[in-house]
């Protein structure tokens, strides 16, 4: 593994280390969330000026407007879809940098990413080429209907604020499928759906802020 990859000073597997005990600390249990956490060299998805602070508590600007998650949401998301067992298929809307993509490649066994921003979905590309990322497919879509030719997903993970949840979304959920987002406008809730093959099953958890869910390719 290159010197990029494995990372030095504040990108060392020392670090790493440290965000996990953070992580565990801040409630996250499950320990293959958090081996694929410490696993994924997140210095690399960000610009070299900040790559010092890429383990920290923070979500950090990637361009366009665009952020990405501070490493508790990216972990608290991807428990939540997980739910304790092995994923399927999967559906992310908003492939931003592509870290959590790379969460999500490890956690399932076919990821689906849309993401609405041209050279954002470019840089993705090139950081999952360089991890050797090999099932996930990205396209440059408006992710706001998801992706109907591809359902049914057992997780579906959207990583931009809508008002509600849409039902394009609920009706691409496979039977035990799961959705997490964040729903709210100016205050803004984890949201997780649960689809038994019947009825949903819609819980809100705690606080977060993401950047608004928009419409449209760029």
């Amino acid at each position: 593994m290159n010197s990029k990859i494995s990372g030095i000073g504040m990108t060392s597997q020392r670090t790493r280390v440290r965000m996990l005990e953070r992580l565990r600390s801040q409630g996250i249990k499950d320990e293959v969330v958090l081996e694929v956490m410490g696993a994924i060299p997140r210095h690399i998805f960000v610009d070299e000026a900040l790559a010092s602070r890429a383990y920290d508590d923070a979500s950090l600007p990637i361009g366009f407007g665009q952020t990405i998650s501070n490493p508790y949401t990216v972990a608290r998301m991807s428990e939540l879809l997980r739910a304790g067992s092995k994923l399927g298929k999967v559906l992310e809307i908003g492939t931003g940098c592509g870290f959590q993509t790379s969460v999500l490649a490890r956690l399932a066994q076919e990821v689906f990413s849309v993401e609405r921003i041209a050279p954002l979905l470019a840089k993705a590309r090139e950081h999952l080429r360089e991890l050797r990322v090999l099932n996930v497919r990205a396209r440059h879509a408006d992710g706001t209907m998801g992706l109907p030719e591809q359902a049914p997903f057992d997780g579906i993970i959207m990583t931009a604020a809508a008002t509600r949840v849409p039902p394009e979304l609920l009706e691409q959920l496979a039977p035990g499928g799961r959705l997490v987002m964040p729903v709210g406008t100016a205050e803004q809730r984890l949201c997780l759906v649960e689809f038994d093959g019947k009825e949903y099953r819609q819980t809100m958890l705690e606080a977060v802020r993401f950047v608004p869910l928009l419409p449209g390719v760029t």
